[in-house]
């Protein structure tokens, strides 16, 4: 794939990889809400979240750049990130009006 049509692919994996990461966290998020935890048990699942997703990420940097990390990958995954908060809260808007709860 030729130049410019190859790192939007990039841009598109990295946008992708952004918001199943911040998805994965919510839904984290919501089995708290379900089941209570203590700090301690909250903390482990927090370093095996992050351990994960570092993981993850650092597996889509090298299979779209080979290894290389590039700014357009960082802000792909940040922006994904974002687009994917604004997509929960107005989720939780429109399924709270039909459920009366929030996760």
């Amino acid at each position: 794939m030729p130049g410019i049509e190859r790192e939007v692919v990039v841009f598109a994996v990295a946008l992708l990889s952004g918001a199943s990461v911040r998805l994965a966290y919510k839904c984290l998020g919501c089995f708290r809400e379900i089941i209570k935890h203590s700090l301690t048990l909250m903390g482990i699942e927090d370093i095996v979240y992050w351990i994960c997703a570092a993981l993850y990420l650092s597996i889509q940097i090298y299979q779209t750049n080979s290894g290389r990390i590039r700014w357009h990958f960082i802000l792909g995954v940040v922006l994904g990130a974002v687009l994917m908060s604004f997509l929960v809260k107005k989720s939780e808007k429109i399924w709270g009006i039909f459920l009366h709860k929030k996760c």
